[in-house]
């Protein structure tokens, strides 16, 4: 059966032999009936839309009243509430009517929602409370239409335990995070999975693509799957206002990756799950599933991870690369909690192999993509810039990652023994 929001070729659509049959009105036959009337002047329309005939012969405007333009006959506008699920990265949201345009979240009335149907309250107390943070136009409804980034608190005001918002927006508040204005790019990798099978868009049913190395960055039928969705989200989220600064088909096919950022601060987090959002929105209009597994296929397939650039004011300036050798020698004392806060199954994808690190050794090194983390050719050369943490898989929460970093960095300081024991054991290392 034809949907007018199917995907287009590239999302891989598979037409039944049933949808191929002759319908009681093709397409061809309403175009034609379209035309004549037209010309007589009885559908004439102001707003452009199409129409779809379904084998049944029935009529789907459905797309025209997606894309009605309100804005007209009322100030009312359509706000999106997004939060973050009970799971810790599953995006959640409803929509309410408000009253006039906003420009700030201060604008907007807090609300609630069942949290026992998240897995983020319980049954006999279930409300949960969203204070709307941050504001995106909304590419899917367009106007002045908005998608709204909120976190989730108690009735009594406490934040929930997952909302990880909360302490990352601590963090950098504390005056001496404010004066390093911490910037942060975040490489968010995803895999696009056919539906109902569990298995990576491109690859044959139960079967396997020919092995890694044409697919990074490649162009072609045989080696690209899942550019439109890539492509539709990038516009989506320039559209919205996101950050996002470029995009990448990644390593094992049927894998892609968006970068966000230079972004300062509690920014970072916001805007990479307002992207993560509008992807969830787009696979689904395509009928393709996202997954941020770590390691959603296991043997000799890369990964996916957040990779996460990091510098502060200090690290940017003339002698910056001290202040990064620093910062270096800080992460290797946290190592183990930083990674703990890093995704789960990380483990999976932290092998040592297939250009990551050990999950169990802390390393750094110049333009080496197998340490945990990676300083670039261009930040020695300068003497300052910034370094990489490769050790976030991609599913992290980007709140807690680029707080962590900024606390480890900045407001943390280890005892005078371990870090020269630090020292000492990175010295070797490099």
């Amino acid at each position: 059966m034809a949907q007018c929001l199917a995907p287009s070729v590239q999302w891989q659509m598979r037409l039944t032999k049933s949808s191929m049959e002759p319908s009681s009105m093709t397409s061809k036959m309403w175009n034609s009936f379209s035309l004549k009337q037209n010309k007589k002047g009885a559908l004439k329309t102001s707003t452009k839309f199409r129409i779809c005939a379904s084998s049944n012969g029935t009529i789907n405007r459905m797309e025209d009243l997606l894309n009605l333009d309100v804005s007209p006959y009322t100030d009312k506008i359509i706000a999106e509430y997004i939060w973050i699920g009970g799971s810790g990265t599953d995006v959640r949201s409803k929509s309410r009517t408000i009253s006039k345009p906003v420009e700030h979240p201060s604008e907007l009335p807090k609300w609630n929602y069942d949290g026992s149907s998240t897995g983020q309250a319980p049954g006999e107390d279930s409300e949960v409370i969203l204070y709307p943070q941050a504001i995106f136009k909304d590419p899917f409804r367009g106007g002045n239409n908005i998608l709204v980034i909120c976190d989730t608190y108690t009735p009594q005001g406490e934040p929930i335990p997952t909302n990880k918002r909360a302490k990352a927006a601590e963090i950098f508040s504390d005056p001496k995070v404010v004066a390093q204005v911490p910037w942060f790019g975040i490489e968010q990798e995803y895999t696009l999975l056919q539906p109902n099978v569990n298995w990576p868009l491109g690859w044959p049913t139960g079967g396997y693509p020919g092995p890694q190395g044409p697919y990074y960055c490649g162009a072609g039928a045989d080696k690209s799957f899942g550019r439109d969705i890539s492509d539709a989200h990038y516009k989506a989220c320039l559209y919205a206002g996101i950050n996002i600064s470029g995009t990448n088909g990644e390593v094992m096919p049927g894998q892609w990756e968006f970068q966000v950022g230079p972004s300062v601060g509690i920014e970072a987090g916001d805007h990479i799950w307002c992207a993560r959002y509008l992807l969830e929105r787009i696979t689904e209009q395509a009928g393709v599933v996202l997954t941020l597994d770590p390691k959603p296929i296991e043997g000799d397939w890369n990964g996916a991870g957040c990779h996460t650039n990091y510098s502060t004011k200090a690290m940017r300036e003339d002698g910056g690369f001290e202040v990064i050798k620093k910062a270096i020698l800080n992460l290797s004392l946290r190592h183990t909690e930083h990674i703990s806060a890093y995704g789960e199954g990380n483990e999976r994808r932290l092998t040592g192999k297939h250009e990551t690190a050990s999950i169990n050794q802390f390393s750094w090194g110049v333009a080496n993509r197998g340490c945990s983390i990676r300083v670039g050719r261009d930040t020695e050369a300068a003497g300052k810039g910034y370094l990489e943490d490769r050790r976030p898989a991609s599913n992290m929460d980007p709140y807690t990652v680029t707080g962590l970093l900024a606390e480890t960095t900045i407001l943390w300081e280890p005892s005078l023994e371990a870090e020269a024991l630090a020292a000492q054991k990175l010295a070797l290392n490099v």
